[in-house]
């Protein structure tokens, strides 16, 4: 029984990823929490292989379409792999199953929700954008940032709260990747998002993995959900009222960073 409480838990997740494209982890770590009771590291360690394995075919689809910008990708990778890297060692010491890391994990991914909810509602508020293709000439210049420092710190903050919460590479990389590349489309910001979040995940859910934080039976149940999920969300999204969508659930991850906040 709870192996399929489980595949509805993904079928929704995938659907509402499928509807809006905010970030798995956002919500499955929090369910998983809440309503299964799954400890925090476990849920993280987890989440974090789901969300590599949901995310990579969604990378594959933008490659092939030729979206994605891979400098501003290789830029993201560069700080936060060793980032993720530091932040598994640490949680190696420490041990990720103890009463402090587990305090920790759980403030922080209230904070991480927190600013997520916010970064979705601005999303939703803000609507839909432009066009996917860059001011032709202007190739180079849009997937130049700010400055060149900043996708390397900005990617090792992203590693350091997607290995510590599973949530951050979603609506959060997309709002301060805005800022960093302006003259970037939103569509191309999105799909820089999503391809930079797959290594990433990878690296910091394999590392769980070596560290027992992960449960195979739960991830299996989990991707046998949202795969058909995403499925249907991507098929429904143009007859869905998207901001509404957006709104509600900025209310709802808010809701959760608060009641993580305060465990």
């Amino acid at each position: 029984m709870h192996d399929l409480a489980f595949v509805f838990a993904g079928f929704f997740v995938g659907l509402v990823v499928g509807l809006t494209g905010v970030g798995g982890g956002s919500l499955m770590t929090p369910i998983l929490i809440f309503f299964f009771d799954i400890k925090p590291y476990l849920a993280v360690g987890t989440d974090l292989l789901f969300a590599a394995f949901t995310k990579m075919g969604g990378t594959v689809k933008l490659a092939r379409a030729k979206v994605i910008d891979w400098p501003v990708v290789l830029r993201l990778c560069s700080g936060s792999i060793p980032a993720a890297l530091i932040t598994l060692y640490i949680l190696h010491r420490m041990g990720p199953a103890s009463s402090t890391v587990q305090g920790f994990m759980t403030s922080t991914l209230g904070f991480a929700l927190l600013l997520t909810a916010a970064a979705t509602l601005y999303k939703a508020l803000r609507g839909k954008s432009a066009p996917i293709s860059v001011v032709k000439g202007q190739e180079k210049l849009a997937a130049k940032p700010r400055h060149w420092s900043l996708p390397m710190l900005f990617g090792a903050v992203i590693g350091t709260l997607v290995t510590l919460t599973s949530v951050g590479a979603g609506a959060i990389g997309v709002t301060v990747l805005m800022v960093l590349y302006p003259l970037l489309p939103l569509p191309r910001i999105v799909a820089a998002d999503i391809a930079y979040a797959v290594p990433l995940t990878l690296v910091a859910g394999l590392g769980h993995a070596s560290l027992g934080s992960v449960d195979w039976p739960l991830l299996a149940s989990l991707l046998a959900g949202s795969i058909p999920g995403i499925w249907v969300g991507s098929h429904l999204m143009t007859k869905t009222p998207e901001r509404v969508i957006r709104s509600l659930l900025s209310v709802l991850l808010a809701y959760a960073g608060f009641k993580l906040i305060a465990l």
